[in-house]
This record gives C-alpha cells, structure tokens and sequence, in this order.
C-alpha cells in the first residue's frame, strides 16, 4: 500500500493530476476543496471515494482513496475545554487500519496554535489509538521549541512515543528531530527557506512494515505548491 500526504497550497481541482503519476492508494490533501461543492467536473469525477472537512468549502482535509479501499470515518471528538481544535480527520481503512489526516492550523489561538492544536486533540483522542498512522502539515518542527512551554514539538513526539506511535521519516532516515537534512516545505517557495513540517507517524506495527518513504524534489513540485509530497510504502 501506498500513501502520500501533500498541502496543495489551494486550488487542488486544478492539481490533483499531478499527484497521479505517482499512483498511491491513498492521499491525503491539505488545504483542498470539498469536492461535493466545486464545479469542476474532472475533480468530482477523481474524488468518488473520499472524506472531506472544512469550514470553508474552499479548504479543508480530504482523504481520497482507490475506489476497492474501504474508508469509514470514526466518530472522535475534536472538543478540548469547550473549544474545537482543527483540522483533525480521522478514518479507519479496510476496518483494520486507523487513519487520522491532520493540518494543524493556528485557529485563531492565542497560546494553542499549530502543534498545540494536535496537543489538545491528542490529550482527548489517545486511547481511542489502535494500530494508527497519523500524517499532513503539522506545520511544527522541534527547531521552534520554546522553553517554558509543555507542549513542544519535541514534548508531542515524546507523548507519542510512550504509547508506541513513531515518526517514520526519522526512523527509516535514523535522523534527529530537527536535523531532518530533506524539507518538505519551502516558505515563500523559495529554495534557501527550507523546513520540515509533514510527518507520518504510525504504530509499531505498521512502521515495522515500512518499504520506503519518498520526499519529491523541490523542482518538481515548487511551481505547484510551496509543499512537497511525502509517500510512504508498505509491505
């Protein structure tokens, strides 16, 4: 099975055939349109299999899969001290693997933007947790870590790691966190602002079963958007 996880940086009825040559079973799309709502026939007619959230019908989180993959969508909670947190999609796959796409955004928080959006949804989803892969735009990297605060980057990973979910790249690649040496985002498109920010995580089991992970070239895919597509491979 494959599956690649790419922020399209908008207007993806337009660019979804680029993701096609790279022929996965899965995709997960950030920052893309609800395809039940857009005019473009061609996107609604490639979109037959899917879930979508958002609160724009411009930009959301979609999963799009085969149309022979089964995606049933899971009931969690996006709730934390009476605030919801976005943008969380969880799914199940086949009935046998979790899925929970993710664009962590800054939702208009004064203290629990970005990575402490995934934070909060992780303190209230963990144990519902089971045989997982967690991927999108965490748009967070250790690197922005600050001192007095526990929700870190680095304090998420940790959190992680203690109920056996571990990032894929740095466990195929045996790279630290923050010292990723291939981006996956380039701000402003441009090739000397380089950051690492897409992630998958998975469970022990699922990550025992990694074949590869590819991160596309800045070349291929800067004119499209200012990320790069990450796939993963597995047995």
């Amino acid at each position: 099975m494959k599956i690649t996880t790419w922020n399209c940086n908008g207007a993806f009825r337009k660019k979804f055939k680029f993701l096609l040559k790279k022929d996965s079973d899965i995709y997960i799309v950030q920052e893309c349109e609800n395809p039940k709502e857009t005019k473009d026939a061609e996107y609604t007619k490639w979109a037959e299999n899917y879930l979508w959230i958002g609160d724009s019908k411009n930009k959301g989180v979609g999963i799009f899969a085969k149309n022979h993959i089964k995606l049933k969508p899971l009931n969690w909670s996006n709730i934390y001290s009476d605030h919801s947190v976005k943008y969380f999609l969880p799914c199940i796959i086949n009935n046998d693997i979790q899925l929970l796409g993710i664009w962590n955004h800054f939702n208009n928080s004064p203290n629990f933007g970005y990575i402490g959006q995934f934070w909060k949804y992780l303190q209230i989803n963990k144990n519902e947790f089971s045989n997982i892969i967690i991927a999108g735009d965490f748009n967070s990297n250790s690197i922005w870590d600050e001192w007095d605060r526990w929700w870190n980057h680095s304090d998420v990973v940790t959190e992680l790691n203690t109920i056996g979910i571990n990032s894929l790249y740095h466990k195929f690649h045996n790279e630290e966190l923050g010292k990723e040496t291939t981006p996956t985002f380039y701000l402003q498109r441009k090739k000397e602002k380089p950051y690492h920010i897409d992630y998958f995580f998975a469970s022990k089991a699922i990550s025992s079963n990694v074949q590869n992970i590819e991160i596309d070239s800045f070349d291929e895919w800067i004119q499209i958007s200012d990320h790069i597509p990450i796939t993963i491979t597995l047995k």
